[in-house]
């Protein structure tokens, strides 16, 4: 599926046909939108920018350090977005090549920003634009997900408060909170030296400068917020931790002392178990003289 953005007659219109990129010009191309296209969609958009989109393998194989590169045409940013889902976070390569000011995006299709680049094309003059929302619209999500990270640890507190099911279960799951946290938290990092890549380019627009380094600022907040939380997380664990032993150590405690209130007379039974001849061991009434002996010596 392809969605391309371009402007015509003052207007800013959008076809779903590869092929009538041969009729566009460059310069009038915002944005386009593919995902999951066919091998002639792609190919037809290579021939229409003049340079090679990469696939989504070819993605995915980056390593982190080399997900900015820069050529005499173009430009291309990888990053991967991390979408929450209902038990876990799912990891989705996102590829942007800018080419002039045409921006491609062969990986993800963002539907909600279509929709605002159609009521209001006086804010997007180009595809640096597009791409300066996208990167807006994920650090609000980002954002999200630590807030809603931030009220599961208040809650874990809380259960740490009352005392309330207090096991290896419940210390299992703050570390799986802890694996989440550092998973957004990578998550962000990545965007931020995406960002400061571009920003060192010479191609990107000027004027947006000033846009890119506020997203910059509202990602380096959220990278403290996503250390706080995992520093509260360790915090609780600790905490977790040191009340298991504590239990742990009460118990201890109870079979130490029965231990030591059974020691006098185990002892005692254990002379009058020996195979030798021992004092009043041929009276009847010995077994209640030493049933007697064993009481005392647990009562004092």
């Amino acid at each position: 599926m392809i969605a391309i953005f371009y402007r015509q007659n003052g207007k800013l219109l959008v076809s779903q046909s590869e092929s009538e990129l041969s009729t566009m010009n460059r310069d009038d191309v915002l944005w386009i939108d593919m995902l999951s296209p066919s091998g002639d969609e792609k190919h037809t958009v290579d021939e229409f920018l003049e340079v090679e989109i990469q696939s989504r393998a070819q993605a995915e194989e980056i390593e982190s350090s080399s997900r900015f590169s820069e050529s005499e045409k173009a430009i291309f940013a990888n990053t991967n977005f991390l979408m929450p889902g209902p038990e876990d976070y799912s990891m989705e390569a996102v590829s942007f090549t800018f080419v002039g000011n045409t921006l491609a995006v062969p990986l993800r299709s963002f539907t909600e920003l279509q929709r605002r680049i159609i009521a209001m094309p006086q804010l997007y003059a180009s595809g640096y634009t597009v791409f300066a929302s996208i990167m807006d619209q994920r650090v609000d999500l980002d954002a999200d997900m630590i807030e809603l990270m931030s009220k599961e640890i208040a809650l874990y507190s809380k259960r740490i408060n009352q005392q309330e099911d207090i096991n290896e279960d419940f210390l299992l799951d703050i570390n799986q909170l802890q694996e989440n946290t550092m998973l957004v938290r990578e998550n962000i990092v990545d965007k931020q030296r995406l960002i400061s890549n571009l920003l060192k380019s010479d191609k990107y627009p000027r004027d947006l400068q000033g846009r890119f380094n506020v997203i910059l600022q509202d990602i380096t907040s959220l990278i403290n917020h996503a250390d706080f939380s995992f520093e509260r997380l360790e915090y609780l664990q600790e905490t977790v931790v040191g009340l298991i032993n504590l239990e742990q150590n009460n118990i201890m405690k109870i079979f130490t002392l029965v231990s030591v209130l059974l020691m006098p007379p185990t002892l005692v039974a254990s002379f009058y178990g020996m195979n030798v001849p021992l004092p009043f061991m041929d009276k009847w009434w010995a077994w209640l003289l030493l049933l007697g002996v064993m009481l005392l010596t647990v009562a004092f």
